[in-house]
C-alpha cells in the first residue's frame, strides 16, 4: 500500500508515540506499537490520534532511536544535520555566546524560526542570543536542544511545513519533537570515547536509561535518562601575521599561534530527563516530564596585538604606544613611545616601566594577550499534566516551566580604564530565560455519513509568559576607570576603553527584567472525505497583548491517495514569528573585526539612551524611524509519494516567504553621529578620539548627559534588533529507502535524503530606517550551502552489524570575520568560496554477548577537510579553514563504544 510506501521514506523501524499531543490519549502503552499498517505513529502535522506518517499532508520525517544512537556523535544537534539534510549546525568558534550555545538552522532559516517540542509541548527558549551567527543566525533566540541525551529518545519527529496556526509563534521554519522513552522496564547503559584524526578534541560520554513501573493505578512508568560527558578543546589554527611579525622583530612573549581556531572546551557536561505517567484508568491519566542540565563551556578569543589594540595598548594604528598618567592631577611627565619596526622604542619603554606616575600594558602584557570566554550553563524544565477522554471528547490541560541561565566569565584580559589595578578575571553577569505556559487542548470526533471518517475538530488555548533577566556583572567588568573618567586634566579622559576587554560586563542600568505575555486559541479540522482523500484546515488567534498586539493565521492541506504507489499532498498556510524579550531588551558588547581591526562593536534596545539617540539621526537622515515588530510569512508544500519498484520515494518542495524580517541592523556608526553633533554643537574635538572621550566633552559642554549612555562609552558602532528586509525560500527535499537482502541470512536497508535551498532577499528594506546592506545579504543568501544529502546503508548479519554513510555538502560562501562591505561583486573584504565536501561514516558493532555490543567507528573516515583559507585570510586572524564550513573543519574523528541492554 501507499502507506507503507510513505513509512520506508520517512522513518527507519517503527515505535509509538508518548500519547497524542491535543488528540485521544494513548493511555496503554506499548513498545514499538504502530498504527495496525506498520507505519510510524507522529503527533507533529496533524492532531487526529494515531495518525502515521504516511497520512499527514505535510511532509514529516521520523528519526528512529535505533538511528539516533548509532552515530559516533553525542551532541543531538550533530545527529539531527546527519539525518535532516536540510537542518545546519556550525561548530561557531571565537562567536561569543553562540560558542556556548550554537544556533542551528532548518531549511535555510533562523534558529528560532523553528519551533522545539518534547513529547508534544513548546521547549523553552535558551537565554543566548547569537549576537555571532554568521550571518544567517545573527540575533536569533531558539531552544537550546543540545542538553538533550540521544539515549532518552524515542524518535524525533521533524514536520518540514509551516505550522504557525497550529502551534503558534516561530513555526515558520517546521517543527521538531523530540519523544522521550516511555518503557516501564529494561536499561540501556552505554560508554563512549573518540578523538580527532589530529590527536585532539578526546571526546567521552556515560550514559544510562532505565524504565520503571510505577504500582500506583492502572500501572504507569517512570523513564530515566541520564549522560555525564566532556569533550577538549581542537586547534586548526596558523600564526597570525602580526604575531608572525612581533616574533620576527623579537618579540618572544606572543604565543604560537597567538590564537586558537577550534571547538571549544565543554567541561562537567551532565544532563538528567526524566518522563513518567499514570494511567488511573483507561479514560484518565496522569503524566509529567522533565529535565535539569548543566555544562560549562570555554573557548578562546581574538589575539590582542600588543602594538595596536585600541584603547588598550595604542590609538594611532600602533604609530605609538598608549601611555596612561596615573596622577590626579595629570602631573606625571610620561613620554610619548614611537613603534618604529613593530619594536617600541626600548628606551622609552623602560623609563616608563620605571616611572610609578606612568603606565603601558606592555608592562603586564609584553607579548598582547588572547582572552578565553565562556559561559556556565543551567538548563531546567518540568512539564505536568492530565488527559483523558469523555465520549467522544479527549482533552489535555498542561502547565510547563522552563528556565536557562547563562553566567558568563572572561579571563586573561583587561579592563583598561583601571590601568595597573585592573583584573585579569572577570564575570560580565548573566542572561536568564524563563518560560511559563499553560495549554488546554480538546479533540472531539462527529460521526457522520457523509465522509469515510469522522470529522475531527480539535480546539483549545494557550497563555504563554515569556521573561528574559539581565544580571549585572562585576563591577570591574563595567566600570569606568581612572584612564576613561573625565577630569581636570583630561576633560575627555585619555582614551583607554572601560569594562572587560572582548566582552563587556551588563551595567546595573542595563541589568533588569522583562516580560512578554500573549493567550492564543485556535481550532482544526480534519477529516477523510473519501478513502484516498483527506482534509485538513486550522486557524489561531494570537494576542501579544502587552507588546505586539494580535495575529490570526491559518493554514488548509490535503492529500490524495491516486493509488497503492502515489499519493500526492500539499499544503498551504500562513505564519508569524514575534520578537522575544531579549530581543527587544538586551544590550551586548562584543569584539569583531571592522576595517582590518578589532572594534568594539555592540547590539543595543531602541529604547536606550543611545538607541533613541541613534534612531533620531536615521529619522534626520532617512525620513523613518527604525521599529520591531513581528515577522510574518507565507509557506507551500506541494509533494509526492511513489515507488519504483522495490525503491519508495517522496518529493517534497517548499516556498516560505518571509517579511519583515527580524534581524540586527547593520552596525551604525555611533562615534561618527557624536563627532557630527559636537560640530554641530562647536565642541572641539580632537583627533582619534574615542566615544568615551567624545561623551564626555559633549556632557562638559551640557550637550548631553553621559551617564545616560552608561554601557555605551566603548562602542565605535552598533546595532539594534529591527524588521527591515523580506526573503523568499524554496527548496526540494527528496527522501528514497529500499530493503534487500546482499546475501543469505543477512539483511540490508538503503536509505537517502537529498535538499535542495534557496533563499533570496527579495526586499533590502529600501523604505526602512536601517536597511540591509549588500555584504548582509549575501550571507543570508550564500552562507548555507544549497544542496545537502546523504546515502546510507545499514547491514546486518547474525551478531554483525555495519554502517556506511556517503555525505554531501554542497559549496558555500563565508564572509570571514564577518567582514562586509560595500565592494561588488564579493560584498566582502575576506570572502572565501567554499568546494563541496564528501565525508563518508564508517560503524561496525559486534554482540559479543546477547545484550552487550561493542561498537568501532569513525565519522569522516577518509579525513576530509573543507577548503583551507587563502594564505592572506589565514594570516589576518590565524584560522586555516573556514570557521562555518557546513561539514565542519576538525577532519576525522574515530570512536569507541560498549553498549549494553538489559
Amino acid at each position: 500500500m501507499t502507506k507503507r510506501m510513505l513509512k520506508y521514506s520517512t522513518a527507519i523501524g517503527a515505535v509509538a508515540m508518548f500519547g497524542a499531543f491535543g488528540g485521544a490519549p494513548a493511555l496503554a502503552q506499548t513498545d514499538g506499537a504502530d498504527d495496525g499498517s506498520g507505519d510510524v505513529i507522529i503527533t507533529v502535522g496533524t492532531r487526529r490520534d494515531q495518525r502515521s506518517a504516511a497520512d499527514t499532508p505535510a511532509p514529516v520525517d521520523v528519526i528512529s532511536e535505533d538511528e539516533v544512537l548509532n552515530q559516533g556523535d553525542n551532541d543531538i544537534q550533530n545527529i539531527l544535520r546527519t539525518s535532516v539534510p536540510s537542518y545546519n549546525v556550525n561548530t561557531y568558534p571565537i562567536s561569543d555566546a553562540a560558542t556556548i550555545i550554537r544556533p542551528a538552522n532548518l531549511r535555510g532559516l533562523a534558529p528560532d524560526s523553528t519551533l522545539v517540542l518534547v513529547n508534544g509541548k513548546r521547549r523553552h527558549r535558551a537565554a543566548v542570543i547569537s549576537f555571532l551567527g554568521g550571518g544567517v543566525s545573527d540575533g536569533a533566540q531558539g531552544a537550546d536542544i543540545s542538553v538533550i541525551p540521544a539515549i532518552a529518545l524515542r524518535q524525533v519527529e521533524v514536520l518540514r511545513d509551516g505550522a504557525a496556526s497550529q502551534y503558534g509563534s516561530d513555526a515558520i521554519a517546521g517543527v521538531i519533537n523530540f519523544v522521550l522513552k516511555d518503557a516501564d522496564d529494561g536499561a540501556t547503559f552505554e560508554a563512549e570515547w573518540g578523538q580527532t584524526y589530529e590527536g585532539d578534541g578526546d571526546q567521552y560520554a556515560i550514559s544510562a536509561n532505565v524504565g520503571l513501573p510505577i504500582p500506583v493505578g492502572e500501572g504507569g512508568f517512570l523513564n530515566i535518562s541520564a549522560e555525564y560527558g566532556e569533550t577538549d578543546a581542537t586547534s586548526r589554527s596558523v600564526q597570525r601575521d602580526d604575531a608572525a611579525a612581533l616574533i620576527a622583530a623579537g618579540n618572544t612573549a606572543v604565543a604560537n599561534p597567538a590564537q586558537i581556531w577550534g571547538q571549544p572546551n565543554l567541561n562537567d557536561d551532565w544532563t538528567v530527563f526524566v518522563n513518567a505517567a499514570i494511567p488511573f484508568s483507561e479514560q484518565f491519566e496522569a503524566y509529567a516530564f522533565g529535565n535539569y542540565s548543566e555544562r560549562q563551556t570555554e573557548g578562546g578569543f581574538f589575539f590582542r596585538n600588543p602594538n595596536t589594540r585600541p584603547a588598550v595598548f595604542s590609538n594611532d594604528g600602533g604609530a605609538t604606544l598608549l601611555v596612561g598618567d596615573l596622577t590626579a592631577d595629570g602631573s606625571g611627565m610620561c613620554p610619548t613611545i614611537p613603534i618604529v619596526n613593530d619594536v617600541p622604542d626600548p628606551t622609552l619603554l623602560a623609563q616608563v616601566t620605571a616611572d610609578p606616575d606612568c603606565f603601558v600594558f606592555n608592562e603586564l602584557f609584553p607579548g598582547g594577550f588572547t582572552p578565553r570566554f565562556g559561559g556556565d550553563l543551567s538548563d531546567q524544565s518540568i512539564t505536568a499534566g492530565f488527559r483523558g477522554a469523555l465520549g467522544n471528547l479527549t482533552y489535555d490541560f498542561s502547565y510547563t516551566y522552563g528556565q536557562s541561565e547563562i553566567v558568563f566569565f572572561i579571563n586573561n584580559t583587561v579592563n583598561a580604564s583601571l590601568g595597573p589595578n585592573t583584573p585579569t578575571s572577570f564575570n560580565p553577569g548573566s542572561y536568564i530565560q524563563t518560560d511559563n505556559n499553560f495549554n488546554a487542548d480538546f479533540s472531539y470526533a462527529i460521526p457522520n455519513d457523509m465522509f469515510a471518517s469522522d470529522i475531527i475538530l480539535s480546539f483549545g488555548g494557550e497563555h504563554r509568559n515569556e521573561n528574559f533577566e539581565i544580571i549585572a556583572g562585576d563591577p570591574a567588568s563595567f566600570e569606568i576607570g581612572p584612564l576613561a573618567a573625565p577630569s581636570t586634566a583630561f576633560p575627555g579622559g585619555q582614551g583607554f576603553s572601560s569594562s572587560s576587554n572582548g566582552f563587556g560586563g551588563f551595567t546595573d542600568a542595563s541589568a533588569g527584567e522583562t516580560s512578554q505575555k500573549n493567550y492564543a486559541i485556535y481550532a482544526e479540522v480534519e477529516s477523510d472525505i473519501t478513502e484516498n482523500f483527506t482534509l485538513q484546515g486550522a486557524v489561531r488567534y494570537e494576542d501579544f497583548y502587552d507588546s505586539f498586539g494580535d495575529t490570526l493565521n491559518w493554514k488548509v492541506g490535503a492529500l490524495y491517495n491516486f493509488n497503492d504507489n502515489l499519493v500526492f499532498r500539499s499544503t498551504y498556510s500562513t505564519g508569524f514569528h514575534a520578537p522575544t524579550a531579549g530581543q527587544a531588551n538586551v544590550t551586548n558588547i562584543t569584539t569583531q573585526f571592522s576595517g582590518g581591526q578589532l572594534q568594539d562593536q555592540g547590539t543595543i534596545p531602541l529604547s536606550s539612551a543611545a538607541g533613541q539617540f541613534i534612531a533620531d539621526r536615521l529619522f534626520l537622515d532617512t525620513g523613518f524611524r527604525p521599529t520591531l515588530g513581528p515577522e510574518e510569512s507565507k509557506n507551500f508544500t506541494a509533494g509526492i509519494g511513489f515507488s519504483l519498484g522495490e525503491i519508495d520515494m517522496t518529493v517534497d518542495y517548499f516556498r516560505i516567504n518571509v517579511s519583515d524580517r527580524i534581524a540586527i541592523s547593520d552596525q551604525q556608526d555611533f562615534l561618527a553621529e557624536l563627532i557630527e553633533v559636537a560640530g554641530e554643537n562647536m565642541v572641539m574635538v580632537p583627533m582619534g578620539a574615542t566615544t568615551s572621550q567624545v561623551l564626555n566633552l559633549l556632557d562638559g559642554a551640557n550637550v548631553l548627559n553621559a551617564a545616560d549612555f552608561a554601557g555605551s562609552e566603548d562602542l565605535t558602532t552598533f546595532g539594534f534588533f529591527t524588521n527591515s528586509f523580506d526573503t523568499r525560500t524554496q527548496g526540494i527535499d527528496v527522501v528514497a529507502s529500499t530493503d534487500f537482502e546482499l546475501y543469505q541470512d543477512s539483511s540490508t536497508s538503503m536509505a537517502l535524503a537529498f535538499n535542495w535551498t534557496d533563499t533570496t532577499v527579495t526586499d533590502q528594506g529600501t523604505n526602512t530606517a536601517a536597511p540591509l546592506s549588500n555584504g548582509r545579504r549575501r550571507q543570508l543568501e550564500d552562507t548555507i550551502p544549497n544542496t545537502r544529502g546523504n546515502i546510507t546503508f545499514n547491514h546486518y548479519h547474525g551478531a554483525l552489524r555495519a554502517l556506511v554513510r556517503f555525505n554531501y555538502y554542497g559549496s558555500f560562501f563565508e564572509c570571514h570575520l564577518d567582514a562586509v562591505s560595500a565592494t561588488a561583486p564579493q560584498f566582502c573584504d575576506l570572502p572565501h568560496d567554499g568546494g563541496a565536501q564528501f565525508p563518508i561514516d564508517l560503524e561496525f558493532g559486534y554482540n559479543v554477548m546477547e545484550n552487550i555490543q561493542l561498537i568501532a567507528g569513525a565519522q569522516n573516515v577518509f579525513n576530509s577537510y573543507p577548503d583551507a583559507l587563502s594564505a592572506a585570510n589565514a594570516g589576518v586572524a590565524g584560522a586555516e579553514y573556514p570557521p562555518i564550513a557546513p561539514a565542519g573543519f576538525n577532519g576525522g574523528f574515530y570512536y569507541f563504544k560498549v553498549r549494553a541492554e538489559f
